[in-house]
């Protein structure tokens, strides 16, 4: 779907229309009880319009992201705090680190300026200099602080899908985004055995097969280990340096 684009002065979400004011009621007429007031239609399809699009600020105005986002529909606010509005609970910041690092004060007073206004509050960081570990890393003390979400992106595409992906997910539980972990036994032994350099799940799964179980694999001699197909004299020593060299190392 191609993005949209719309003037903010053809803009639905400015028709907040105030209504006329009732009829005085005749002296020789009862009073009537007062009705609720019914929103304008014109106030009623802009909500639901907001609720479909992501709102921009006028600040991003001709920033070559928006050329990137391509599977929602935007249109340019001058009514939002962020600089991309997701929905009225999710605000999104963007900075790029070759911004970051001419004005460094520039996301401290944006941050501010968003006080409370949204629940989830997320910084959308752009890594287009060549040196972007320093700066990332005051920009995420800075996150911290202010207990801001930093996502970074490493290049325009992927800065897009993320504003994209905020979108689609709007209103979907985060089971879909999370982790799923494996809790078996066999997920287990291959978490801890592969956090031996140069051991893969291959190797698991052999050594799994000739030794049995991780106890059976921790009583091995070093020499068994250089038996297993796959498991060369490097790997079988470093295996072996796993379960019996001390983890703290003697004075």
């Amino acid at each position: 779907m191609r993005s949209i684009a719309l003037d903010a002065s053809s803009s639905v979400l400015l028709a907040s229309e105030r209504q006329p004011s009732p009829a005085q009621p005749s002296p020789t007429q009862p009073l009537q009880p007062a009705q609720p007031a019914q929103p304008a239609p014109q106030a009623q399809q802009a909500d639901r319009a907001g609720s479909q699009l992501v709102l921009v600020n006028e600040l991003q105005r001709g920033n070559p992201l928006l050329a990137c986002i391509r599977n929602v529909r935007w249109m340019h606010s001058r009514d939002v705090l962020a600089d991309f509005e997701i929905s009225r609970s999710t605000g999104v910041l963007y900075l790029s680190i070759r911004y970051h690092r001419l004005h460094p004060e520039y996301i401290a007073r944006r941050i501010e300026g968003l006080g409370r206004s949204y629940r989830v509050r997320v910084l959308l960081v752009l890594a287009d200099a060549e040196e972007s570990k320093l700066p990332l890393r005051e920009i995420n003390r800075l996150a911290l602080q202010q207990e801001v979400t930093v996502l970074v992106a490493w290049s325009l595409d992927e800065a897009g899908r993320y504003v994209e992906t905020l979108k689609a997910f709007e209103h979907r539980p985060p089971d879909l985004i999370r982790e799923r972990i494996d809790d078996s036994h066999m997920a287990r032994m291959a978490g801890a055995l592969t956090s031996v350099r140069s051991v893969n799940k291959t190797d698991v799964l052999t050594l799994a097969s000739n030794f049995g179980s991780l106890a059976g694999l921790a009583e091995a001699r070093l020499e068994a280990l250089t038996l297993c197909p796959g498991v060369g004299e490097l790997k079988a020593q470093r295996i072996f340096r796993a379960f019996n060299d001390p983890f703290v190392p003697e004075p």
